[in-house]
């Protein structure tokens, strides 16, 4: 196998140019492939304009087998590069997501979520004949069901999404203005470019800052153009000539953030284990010190050995703490304060403390 290069846009068959990448390899796949639309002539509006749809030659196959047979081999070749800790999105439409789920599972992936792509401007239906298609479904999965890791930055998009819990319906508008690449004749260079918000959103989630995330259908570079302004590192794929130009000259033209501004904020279950019992070794607290319940009404002594007493109730930090409120379970890093001139504050600062010690 050839060195793995990054920031590069490969040109050729995606199945060809997959088989060229070493083995794990890359830390996340995006696929945007072909949605093997199958029309049967040209889409009309009421008034008999013809509509911009995706009639390109590389939309079409010959039949659900043919199709399915170039979504195994891509999908297994995307699954070899993978890292044994990575993950892959699949978007698609109602003409072949499920066929894409089907093969996704098949080949030993594991669905993570689906995801609802609600498009706020999606086109009518013109004939009047169906429900508007107003989304796309993305599909996230690991590399496999035994996998016990893979990057989901939960608490980052939490913060970005005002404190809530991200939720698996995403809305978006189409990719419109002057974000669409257009060609000599101010037409649509590719039918379906995808807008770089939803990119930035899928990177944000599931890659860190240098991260290789590689696109096996590439197009004019979408995620290309995310990656490089987020600080991850791509590998594009594409076999038509023009979009890989046009995708090279927009990537090109994009400036990066400040590495400072793409930390990714951690997750506390990331952060190193501390037990209570370390407070008590590096001085933070001693044996007999005095703890406080939440109301600051009662209060338990530490003893030497990182266990708290108070009356007749002895037990760690978690266990006095349920026992105090009766309570099933109790979090003892939350619930038992300290005194300090400012005032009463919760354990959990002093094992923060010991936390920057250890970084």
């Amino acid at each position: 196998m050839s060195e793995l290069l990054t920031d590069v846009v490969l040109r050729g068959d995606c199945i060809e140019r997959l088989r060229g990448l070493p083995d794990a390899s890359v830390d996340m796949v995006f696929a945007d492939p072909p949605y093997n639309l199958q029309l049967g002539g040209d889409l009309l509006r009421p008034d008999n304009s013809k509509v911009d749809a995706v009639d390109d030659d590389w939309d079409k196959f010959g039949s659900f087998s043919e199709y399915d047979a170039f979504t195994r081999a891509w999908l297994r070749e995307c699954r070899r590069v993978l890292k044994p800790e990575g993950s892959i999105w699949v978007i698609g439409s109602y003409h072949n997501v499920f066929r894409l789920g089907s093969a996704i599972q098949d080949l030993g992936f594991w669905v993570l979520n689906d995801i609802i792509w609600r498009k706020s401007n999606p086109m009518p239906n013109f004939k009047g004949t169906r429900f508007t298609n107003a989304h796309e479904t993305l599909i996230w999965a690991a590399r496999s069901r035994d996998q016990k890791r893979y990057t989901f930055n939960y608490d980052a998009l939490k913060a970005f999404n005002e404190d809530t819990q991200m939720r698996s319906d995403w809305t978006f508008a189409l990719c419109t203005g002057d974000e669409r690449l257009k060609d000599a004749e101010g037409k649509k260079a590719h039918p379906t470019q995808k807008p770089e918000a939803l990119l930035h959103r899928v990177l944000m989630a599931a890659t860190k800052p240098g991260d290789v995330v590689l696109d096996p259908f590439f197009g004019t570079g979408t995620t290309g153009a995310a990656a490089r302004r987020l600080g991850r590192k791509f590998i594009g794929i594409e076999r038509d000539e023009t979009y890989a130009d046009l995708a090279e000259a927009r990537i090109a033209a994009v400036i990066p953030a400040d590495p400072e501004d793409l930390k990714v904020m951690g997750s506390r279950k990331q952060e190193p284990k501390v037990p209570f019992g370390a407070l008590v070794e590096a001085g933070l607290l001693r044996p007999g010190d005095s703890l406080y319940t939440p109301d600051g009404e009662r209060e338990a002594r530490v003893r030497a050995d990182g266990s708290l007493i108070h009356g007749a109730l002895t037990g760690s930090i978690h266990k006095l703490g349920a026992l105090m409120d009766n309570a099933p379970a109790c979090n003892g890093w939350t619930y038992w304060r300290f005194k300090t001139d400012q005032g009463m504050k919760p354990i959990d600062a002093l094992r923060a403390e010991i936390r920057a010690g250890m970084q």
